[in-house]
């Protein structure tokens, strides 16, 4: 059974949708506590800033460069050469996969050796680069980002070769080793705060986030040996396949580009504020984004092929567009509403630890609500997008989010002077809003209307339901307080447990007796899926895994 389950091919899509949606679900909780367990023994101070702009240079090099990026080009030029007919014929006299094993090296090779060549420079140059993206640091602060950046420069080359390595089982479709690389990846970095911090001090953060990047690597391996991959020096930097992979890149590139610049402006502003700003922003930016992972991305991720079937339909596309939306809102608007309700319950129990004082957790508070109101925004980006890539554009995504993230860089200088941290939170969530309007009036343009009069009547029933949630949120949470001692973790915790419940039950209610079509047709989907199965084809999930 284990080993079916590690080297066993997956063809359903519920099984294969479990494993990634798990996996992905995992790893985000593993990183709630990844992050607990850093805001306990540092707090909202000096050294978590360190950290988080340590790590912003290399994991922009390994965004831009790998994650989503390179699995976008690779995967379906790698899928089609095991499944070519040139391929099997070949199979057949002993040279299995030749084609595209051979592949698979050239891609490691280029990829592994602009990985070395871009992180030695990011090693020698640091000094520079950590002045520009930190000048509100005073020399002890610089000189310690400096050391723990050059560790950390050694985390893309690990994560670059682990998503070649990750491609080739997705194309194999041996999913199950694939989600195991980021749960490994957050257990390198909880490894490195909890052992490695108390013997090397900081540093140990550092080299945590080094061993999770090995980890997510050396996981892999084994199945990739089991399918007959074996190391060769191959660099044809002109081969065609290459080109096309690098081709078909350019469009993810350019749209994490963007979010790239967000989080460096970020960076840099955070640096010039009061300590532990950036440490703030970071533990906010990652409890909201787990709602947006969950159900943003995913559904955008699971919608694409479809998108892609009927992109030159406009009945089709509309429709499958439509659906998609209202799916994607009857999850987030809840969770929104949740979010803002229950956000202090939720920083006490996942941060509320250690040094992470009251203090600390009001800044947290503040910016995770500033951040809760573009959700909608963010939970929708994805998928608009998608419809542009679908339809062979991957200029206007990319300009449109590029005046958003100046509208941002823009109202964060100016909100940071007057509202801290959170200024930069309402920034952020503004500058969403601001782009999920000229991506759907753009498209609006494109392709006439779409379907704008059902959205909005979905969306009605989804915000009357949850304001009923959020109506017994806080009813339960007055009860419940007034009953049980607050000033302890279990408290807390079950106020908030209790409450988050009673709301989700209460949403569900008001949709089904609002006669929800989107509640209807979740229990209908849930229902088939359990009952049946679908061949599926691979894409990549990465976005999805929260890495």
């Amino acid at each position: 059974m284990i080993k079916r389950l590690f080297n066993g091919e997956i063809n359903s899509i519920t099984t294969a949708a479990l494993l990634v949606g798990g996996s992905s679900l995992v790893s985000r909780l593993l990183g709630i506590f990844r992050d607990r367990i850093l805001a306990g023994q540092f707090g909202a101070g000096d050294t978590l800033d360190i950290y988080y702009a340590a790590f912003r240079i290399p994991d922009l090099i390994f965004n831009l460069l790998v994650l989503g990026a390179l699995s976008a080009g690779f995967i379906p030029i790698f899928t089609g050469l095991i499944k070519g007919p040139a391929e099997k014929i070949r199979s057949l006299f002993g040279a299995d996969y030749k084609g595209a094993w051979q592949l698979a090296n050239n891609i490691l090779n280029i990829l592994g050796f602009g990985l070395l060549v871009l992180c030695g420079l990011g090693v020698i140059f640091a000094p520079q680069i950590i002045r520009l993206i930190t000048p509100g640091f005073n020399q002890e602060k610089m000189d310690l980002t400096i050391s723990l950046s050059r560790i950390i420069f050694l985390s893309p080359i690990f994560l670059g070769i682990s998503s070649v390595f990750g491609g080739i089982l997705q194309s194999f479709k041996r999913f199950f080793v694939y989600s195991m690389s980021p749960i490994f990846y957050n257990i390198g970095i909880i490894i490195g705060a909890l052992y490695f911090v108390p013997i090397l001090g900081i540093y140990g953060l550092a080299w945590g986030v080094v061993l999770g990047a090995a980890l997510h690597m050396i996981v892999q391996l084994p199945a990739l040996v089991q399918l007959g991959f074996k190391y060769r020096f191959k660099f044809e930097i002109k081969n065609p396949n290459v080109i096309k992979i690098w081709l078909m890149m350019a469009p993810r590139t350019m749209s994490l580009a963007i979010s790239q610049l967000n989080l460096l402006v970020i960076t840099i502003i955070a640096s010039t504020m009061v300590s532990g700003s950036l440490a703030v922003f970071n533990f906010a930016n990652n409890l909201q984004s787990f709602p947006v992972g969950i159900f943003g991305i995913s559904f955008a991720i699971a919608a694409f092929p479809a998108l892609s079937a009927s992109a030159l339909d406009k009945k089709n596309l509309v429709k499958d567009f439509s659906l998609t939306v209202r799916q994607i809102l009857f999850f987030i608007i809840p969770s929104t509403v949740i979010l803002l309700a229950l956000r202090a319950q939720i920083i006490r129990v996942i941060l509320g630890t250690g040094k992470f004082d009251w203090q600390d957790t009001l800044l947290t508070i503040d910016t995770l609500g500033f951040f809760a109101i573009s959700l909608f925004a963010q939970a929708l980006i994805p998928l608009l997008i998608r419809v542009f890539y679908a339809r062979h554009d991957s200029k206007t995504p990319f300009i449109l989010g590029l005046s958003a993230a100046l509208i941002n860089i823009f109202l964060s200088i100016k909100l940071s002077q007057s509202m801290g941290v959170a200024g930069l939170a309402l920034a952020f969530s503004i500058s969403n809003v601001i782009n999920l309007l000229l991506l759907w009036a753009w498209l609006n343009f494109e392709i006439g209307k779409i379907d704008e009069l059902k959205i909005f009547l979905s969306t009605v029933k989804f915000s009357l339901a949850a304001l009923a949630c959020g109506l017994a949120v806080q009813g339960v949470k007055l009860i419940i307080g007034e009953n049980i001692d607050m000033t302890k973790f279990s408290g807390v915790l079950t106020q908030g447990l209790i409450a988050g419940l009673a709301g989700i039950l209460i949403y569900l209610l008001v949709c089904l007796i609002l006669k929800s079509e989107e509640l209807l047709n979740f229990w209908s989907s849930l229902k088939c899926r359990l009952a049946g199965v679908k061949k599926i084809e691979t894409q990549d999930q990465g976005e999805a895994r929260g890495i």
